[in-house]
């Protein structure tokens, strides 16, 4: 189905419900979103302004990582942050920019390929790693400093050396092919459409929503499964921490995409009425689902009485 009939399905839905009858509102709105929510939060804006025509809403899509920076040391505005990873947002909470979140999402992470490449004809669910390690072949990924995606590709690779009992083999794949990290990992989709690289790590949300084809990995690699989670445990990376020198430790475990409204929000109200909207089953989250993501709403969180009233039914208290 194209955006266009996304757009049109979760206006008619919007307007059902009555999603509009808080009235319309002259003011803008400022989203920092991770790089693989780029189509569903555009496709959730353009319905929300269908019913909401005077309000201006401007995005700025980055690495997760980035986003929570430019929020902590930049001091950027920003009304919401959508993140690829929930714990980034705990993070902010640390900085006191936040006390809430609201985890809303999941997906998986998947290995694309370009179909035009050689390799195409040699890759599948059994090959995958040794192609990786192959001189001819080429893949790309995302900056761990910057993009959980790029932190989980690392996760993924040490958690495949562990179930395929291949020791040594995550650090030689991470040694080669450096030259094409980028700060997202959606700014090397266009690599693989071009065939200046043969393969990517990438989510598999973004894999559909750009029709690429991609080698499912298993459960027990692919941070995908709360079942799984005492086995990602067993893997961590280190990325760059707060001040020149420092490091963080990144262990692994489901992912789960989150959502908060920054104390230093300028547009609060409108930042909940729009969060009302994407939170929904009927608007926000059925695009996310459509768009390959599984709705996680609503989600325990141990943050859930400081969660906005108007937002308390999207989440659930932790046990």
């Amino acid at each position: 189905m194209k955006l266009s009939r996304y757009i049109l399905l979760f206006f008619l839905a919007v307007s059902i419900s009555g999603c509009g009858s808080k009235g319309k509102k002259s003011d803008d709105l400022v989203i920092f979103h991770a790089g693989s929510l780029t189509l569903p939060i555009k496709a959730a804006i353009d319905s929300f302004t269908l019913v909401h025509p005077n309000v201006k809403i401007l995005t700025e899509g980055a690495g997760s990582v980035e986003c929570a920076r430019k929020i902590t040391e930049l001091n950027k505005r920003c009304d919401i942050f959508f993140s690829a990873d929930y714990a980034v947002i705990k993070k902010l909470a640390n900085d006191s920019k936040t006390d809430w979140y609201i985890p809303f999402a999941g997906n998986s992470m998947v290995l694309v390929y370009n179909p035009n490449s050689e390799v195409a004809n040699v890759i599948n669910s059994n090959s995958w790693l040794d192609v990786l390690l192959q001189n001819k072949y080429h893949y790309g990924r995302s900056d761990p400093n910057s993009d959980p995606c790029g932190y989980r590709t690392e996760l993924v690779l040490k958690l495949a050396e562990k179930y395929y009992n291949r020791p040594g083999i995550a650090d030689s794949i991470l040694a080669k092919d450096n030259r094409f990290i980028r700060p997202k990992e959606v700014d090397l989709v266009a690599h693989i459409e071009a065939g200046s690289i043969d393969m990517l790590f990438i989510y598999k949300s973004v894999a559909m929503q750009h029709g690429l084809p991609f080698i499912e990995l298993p459960v027990e690699v692919n941070l995908s499964s709360a079942d799984f989670a005492e086995t990602y445990s067993t893997v961590s990376v280190e990325i760059t921490g707060k001040t020149p020198g420092s490091t963080m430790t990144i262990k692994g475990e489901p992912m789960v995409y989150g959502l908060t409204i920054p104390k230093t929000a300028e547009n609060t109200d409108l930042a909940i009425e729009f969060l009302e909207y994407f939170l929904r089953k009927d608007g926000g989250m059925a695009i996310m689902e459509k768009m390959g993501q599984t709705s996680l709403v609503p989600y325990p969180t141990d943050v859930y009485g400081n969660i906005p009233d108007e937002l308390k039914k999207f989440a659930l208290p932790a046990k």
